[in-house]
Parts: C-alpha cells; sequence; structure tokens
C-alpha cells in the first residue's frame, strides 16, 4: 500500500536523500520517494507498517511529519523567507556603505567606529536572518546528522565571531559584510527557488479550485438536492446548468450542448458534447441543462489525475539527479574535512591563528553545493509547469532526461494518429433537407450506437433541431425507427455498408446513406513533420486490420505495420533498442499498455483507456497531436539546461576551493562567489518557462 506524508522541513536535495534513507530503512518498506515541491513522500510499504513508525522514523532523522490528509496547506516557503531576505538586504546595504569608506582607507578611530557601526546593524540581522539555516541545523546536529545548513551555519557563527572580535581589539579587518553578503545571496537563492515551487504548487491547486464544490444530483423521484462533491459517487445523477462547471466526471444522459474544456486542455473552442458523450469534471457548460451520470469523483477525476501527475514529476530520480543525490551525501562531510585540513595546514606552514581560521572560513563558505543540488529539480518542475500550461501532463520527471533521447517514435492508430471517433461525412449532411436533419437528430438522440451519438453531435453542433416523434423505439442490429407525422422513418445500417455507414429512411422517400469516418487528429502532419525536424522517425504501429492501416498509412506518409498483437508491439520496441534506437511510444488502448512500459519513453491521449494511462510517462489533453513534438522539444531544452547547470556548479567548485584553500578568497568574495553560482543555476532554469510553447 502507498502512504503519503508531508514532510515541511524538506528543502533540499541532501533533506530527500534523508528522509528517503531513513523510511527506507523500516522493515516493510518497498520504496519511498520524496517530491521536494510539494514537500511530501510517497512511501510504498506493507499493510501491517503503521502511520506512526513512519513518522517515528522521520522523527528520528530529524524531520516532523503527518499524514498529508491531515496536514494544512503549508505555508508558503517563498513568504516564510521574505522577511529574513528583507532584513539581510537592508543591514547588508548599510554595512556596504560603511565598508567602502574602510575600503578607501579610513584608519584608526574612524576605521574602529564604523567596524562598531556595522557590529551593531550586522548582528542582530545575522541572528535574525540567519534562522532558518541555524534551526535547520541545530535540529540535525541534536540527531547526530548533518546537512546543507550545518557548515553553512558554522561558516556564518565563526565569521560573525571573528568579526566581533576584531572589531572589540581594534583589527584592522571584519567581515559582516561578507556574513551579510553571504545570508542575503543564499536566501534570495532559497526565495527564487521557492518562489518558483509555490508556483508550480500553485497552479495545481488553482486548477484543482476551479473544479465545481458539488453538483445538484437527481433523486429517485426526479428532486434536486445539493450534493458536495467529496459525496459524489459513481452511478449518481447530475444536472449541470447553463454556466456550472461539472464537478465529477461523467457520461451524458439527456441533453445536448456545448463545453468549454480549456481548464483541461488549454484549447478555447467549445466541443461539442450529446448522449453518451463523456465530460470531464471543470467543464463549464456553455449551453442548456445536460443530466450526467457520474462514472468518476473525488481523486478519481481527470482533474485530480493531473495534480497527482503533477507531483510525481516531481519524484522521478533520472541519472542526473542519482549524480546530484549522492554529491550531496558527501558534501558535508567533504567540506568540514577541506577546511580543517585548511586550517591545519596554514597553521603548519607558519600561519598565524587569524589568518589559518579567515581561510578555514573561507573554505566552509565557498563550497556550498546548492548549485549543484539545485541544477535537476529546479529544471524538472519548472519544465513540467510549462508543458502542464500546454495541457501536458509529466506523471514522472526523470522520463523527461529519456524523452530528450528519443529517436524513433511508434504510434498506435486509432486513438492516437486518429480522434478515435467516427464523424459523419459533412458533404452528406450538408445535402440533408430541414426536414431529414430534424428527423435525423430525433432518432439518432433515441439511440446508444457510437455512430447514432456521433449523428446527434454533429447535427446538434449545427444547430439543427430535433422533430417530434412517435413509437420510437430501438432493436439490437437494426437500428431506431419510429413515427413522424404518419410516416414510418428508420435510422439503422444500409445493406451494402461494412459498418461505417448509416441510412435514414422517411416514409416511401429515398434512403439518405451517411457515411462515417475516423478522421486524424488537427495538425498531425504538421506534428509529424516537426518531429521528422527534430532527427525522430515515425511510423504506424497498430492492432487495425492491415486496410484502415494502410489508408492511414497514405494520408499521413508514413510505414505501417497492421494487425499487431500487444505480444508484436512489444517485440517491435525491442528489436529496435537492441538497434541501438531510443523509441517513444505513443498509444492509447489496453493493448499498447505493455508496449507503453517497455519503450524508453511513452505518451498516451487524455482520452486512452485507464491501462494506457498509467503505463505512459506523458499524457496530452487536448486533440492535436502536436503535443508530441512541443513535449519532445521541451524535454531536449531540459536536458540541455541541466547539463548547463551542471557544468556550472563543477567549473565553479574546480576554479574556487583550491583559491580558497589557497588564502586567495576572503569570506566576503566566497559569500558572493557560492550564492551567485545558485541564482545562477535558479536563474538558468527558469528560462524553461516557455520551453513547451
Amino acid at each position: 500500500m502507498r502512504s503519503v506524508l508531508a514532510v515541511p522541513g524538506m528543502h533540499c536535495a541532501g533533506c530527500m536523500g534523508k528522509v528517503e534513507r531513513a523510511l527506507g530503512a523500516v522493515p516493510g518498506v518497498a520504496s519511498a520517494r520524496a517530491n521536494l515541491t510539494a514537500r511530501t513522500i510517497a512511501v510504498d510499504h506493507a499493510a501491517q507498517v503503521e502511520i506512526p513508525a513512519l513518522v517515528a522514523a522521520l522523527a528520528g532523522a530529524g524531520f516532523a511529519a503527518e499524514p498529508r490528509e491531515d496536514a494544512l496547506e503549508p505555508p508558503s516557503a517563498s513568504r516564510e523567507l521574505l522577511a529574513p531576505l528583507a532584513v539581510a538586504a537592508f543591514a547588508c546595504m548599510n554595512v556596504m556603505l560603511l565598508s567602502v569608506s574602510v575600503w578607501s582607507g579610513a584608519d584608526g578611530s574612524t576605521r574602529d567606529l564604523f567596524h562598531w557601526l556595522s557590529a551593531l546593524i550586522g548582528v542582530p540581522a545575522i541572528l535574525y536572518a540567519g534562522q532558518p539555516f541555524f534551526r535547520s541545523a541545530l535540529g540535525a546536529l541534536k540527531r547526530g546528522r548533518t546537512n546543507m545548513d550545518v557548515p553553512i551555519s558554522i561558516g556564518v557563527t565563526l565569521a560573525t565571531g571573528l568579526s566581533c572580535y576584531e572589531t572589540v581589539t581594534g583589527g584592522a579587518e571584519a567581515w559582516f559584510d561578507g556574513t551579510l553578503m553571504l545570508l542575503l545571496f543564499l536566501l534570495a537563492g532559497r526565495a527564487l527557488d521557492a518562489m518558483m515551487r509555490d508556483r508550480a504548487r500553485a497552479g495545481v491547486a488553482a486548477l484543482l479550485r476551479q473544479a465545481a464544490s458539488g453538483a445538484m444530483v437527481v433523486g429517485a423521484e426526479g428532486a434536486l438536492h445539493w450534493t458536495a462533491a467529496a459525496m459524489l459517487a459513481p452511478g449518481m445523477l447530475m444536472r449541470v446548468g447553463v454556466g456550472e462547471r461539472l464537478a465529477a466526471d461523467g457520461e451524458i444522459a439527456s441533453g445536448t450542448g456545448r463545453f468549454d474544456q480549456s481548464l483541461l486542455t488549454g484549447e478555447t473552442a467549445p466541443v461539442p458534447a450529446g448522449p453518451g458523450q463523456c465530460v470531464l469534471a471543470g467543464m463549464l457548460n456553455l449551453d442548456g441543462p445536460v443530466d450526467v451520470v457520474v462514472t468518476a469523483a473525488g481523486q478519481g477525476t481527470a482533474l485530480a489525475e493531473i495534480a497527482q501527475a503533477m507531483e510525481a514529476a516531481g519524484q522521478g530520480r533520472s541519472a542526473f539527479v542519482r549524480i546530484a543525490d549522492r554529491a550531496s551525501r558527501l558534501y558535508a562531510p567533504a567540506v568540514h574535512t577541506l577546511a580543517a585540513l585548511s586550517f591545519a595546514g596554514w597553521l603548519i606552514a607558519g600561519a598565524s591563528f587569524h589568518q589559518a581560521l579567515v581561510v578555514g572560513i573561507a573554505v566552509l563558505i565557498i563550497t556550498c553545493p546548492c548549485a549543484l543540488g539545485l541544477a535537476v529539480p529546479v529544471a524538472q518542475v519548472v519544465a513540467a509547469g510549462a508543458l502542464l500550461k500546454q495541457g501536458v501532463m509529466v506523471k514522472d520527471g526523470s522520463a523527461i532526461e529519456r524523452l530528450a533521447r528519443v529517436d524513433r517514435v511508434l504510434l498506435d492508430k486509432t486513438g492516437t494518429l486518429t480522434m478515435g471517433r467516427p464523424v459523419p461525412d459533412p458533404a452528406v449532411l450538408d445535402a440533408l433537407s430541414e426536414v431529414e436533419a430534424a428527423v435525423a437528430l430525433a432518432l439518432a438522440s433515441h439511440s446508444r450506437h457510437p455512430l447514432s451519438q456521433a449523428l446527434a453531435l454533429a447535427l446538434a453542433a449545427r444547430g439543427v433541431r430535433a422533430a417530434s416523434l412517435e413509437h420510437v423505439r430501438e432493436t439490437a442490429g437494426r437500428g431506431v425507427s419510429g413515427t413522424w407525422n404518419g410516416q414510418a422513418v428508420a435510422l439503422g445500417r444500409p445493406s451494402q455498408s461494412g459498418g461505417t455507414a448509416a441510412a435514414l429512411a422517411i416514409g416511401a422517400g429515398p434512403v439518405r446513406v451517411i457515411g462515417f469516418a475516423d478522421r486524424l487528429r488537427p495538425d498531425t502532419r504538421a506534428a509529424l513533420a516537426e518531429l521528422g525536424a527534430l532527427g525522430v522517425q515515425a511510423s504506424i504501429l497498430s492492432g487495425d486490420v492491415p486496410a484502415a492501416v494502410a489508408l492511414t498509412a497514405r494520408e499521413t506518409g508514413l510505414t505501417g505495420q497492421a494487425a499487431a498483437l500487444p505480444t508484436d508491439k512489444l517485440d517491435a520496441i525491442q528489436r529496435l533498442q537492441r538497434a541501438g534506437k531510443r523509441v517513444l511510444m505513443v498509444g492509447d488502448g489496453i493493448n499498447d499498455g505493455p508496449a507503453l512500459a517497455a519503450a524508453d519513453a511513452s505518451i498516451a491521449p487524455g482520452s486512452a483507456s485507464d491501462v494506457g494511462r498509467q503505463a505512459a510517462d506523458f499524457v496530452f489533453t487536448g486533440d492535436s497531436l502536436l503535443a508530441l513534438p512541443r513535449t519532445v522539444r521541451a524535454a531536449r531544452s531540459t536536458m540541455r539546461v541541466v547539463r548547463e547547470n551542471f557544468a556550472a556548479a563543477i567549473v565553479y567548485n574546480v576554479l574556487a576551493v583550491p583559491l580558497a584553500m589557497a588564502g586567495m578568497v576572503t569570506p566576503l568574495v566566497a559569500a558572493i562567489a557560492m550564492a551567485t553560482s545558485s541564482l545562477i543555476v535558479v536563474g538558468n532554469s527558469l528560462r524553461l518557462a516557455g520551453a513547451a510553447k
């Protein structure tokens, strides 16, 4: 079973590693995946493992936790950091003004006065602005552990203490400016990171808030009563009025209308829907009232699935994340060792205690691996948020890395390249008389057959009004029949049809044959051209009959394999992988499940089966196939930014650490260099906000 715990004290890659290892050590826990954006951890464990045992394990590691369903909405980390950030900025600017005078040559009593003024401003500011780091470090040390904040706190404390000593004894140097600069940049980096994560979390929260808080439910005797969304259950009948949003997923039982689904797909064009059509929580009814049978409510809705997918996007572990996690685990002992060696080495070399201590402090400050720890998570979360705005859900953050490397894409036909639903021939509909269209709509509205539903939907979208019929009945395999103005009318299968046409008969008049086709998704050819430009070769892999696959292949210009069983699709992917190809599978059906799971990366449309959506790494909720090249481009941009972030972090450490150990860097310069490296990584990642356009 899976439990989700809220861990508000988790704020860096090192914290994530400690939380996961603490829970992994609990007997019966199979896996634990932390989500830094949501400040939660998902734990897969045996049924006999109780929540209190998990909470106790985290408490032993220095992290307070509580079950997710009991947790209050976590306070915004960015807002919590604003006051310390403001204090650090104010104090830093004022102390810098005093420091400029000292750097300009002030000496003697003037210099001492400026040092005292700096101390009066700086010490209280350091004590207040440093609280986020001091609290975290003390919590870790109390439990015999270390984290990123321990060496930061030690460096700040030593620098402040040494500066106070220099001030009291009339020394030539004090580093209140450098200490405040360090805190200012550290807080700025964390605030930017927190703002980005708050924005990602707020985007999902805002999405969920758009769903209706409840619905009018039709009772057994036709009476209407208000029911909260949390109390809705499958099988209930909701009545959705004009201008109301749906509170649950469902299937229209009666009525037709147009729905605004921009909340779910980003597409602004209204979508017509009629009896038998699926509608989703969050959709806005633009036309007349409809009755909807609930099929999924609460956490089972597509809207809730989007939120769950966004949270899961922060839990993936790519190769880059694993490297950063290992580096973060080694950070504290490595930094303490380097600082101690630098201090001891300078003492042995004959330096004064004061000079050796300054070098040790500079090493502590300059070696913070914040940039390395932020290199991947920030980029992943920003990219996932950008894709969500374009109607693409990222279910696994690590899949972004795999998708960036794909060079082959295999596409299912029905429901993937095509819409998966029949559409009547518009030329035939144009040729229908007003009477024929009205009778056809009336007959089609009484049938549950997919062709009848598609015909009713198309005619309703044209503004046709249904005729008034009598003695309507539907016969399985034959169609719908009735009486209109004393004439027998019928809508059924024509004698010379393979099942993709409907015949309309009115009295003794001529029979109208209405053909249907499963049309390609919008922008299919443009999407395939863009994939080709990205170096991704596409082909069709479908279980449909050869004739249907051949027709779609001609329309798209692709090669195709037809009549493929699930095992055939799996074999095709494995053959390509053995040949060194990186395969992207795009499919929607239950038969695509094994292939979606076996591919290097996988994408499913929002209309896919539950199996297809669960197996896929990404889900696009709109109709347009342009989501495919858009997602591939975003993945490649993300990994390019990740590589840039890693390169910046590595170059920084390679250059900065030796300089600090050689005594060529003061605590002020160390503070500026370390904090700037983190800001560069966060700022570089924020460029991905437009990566999915």
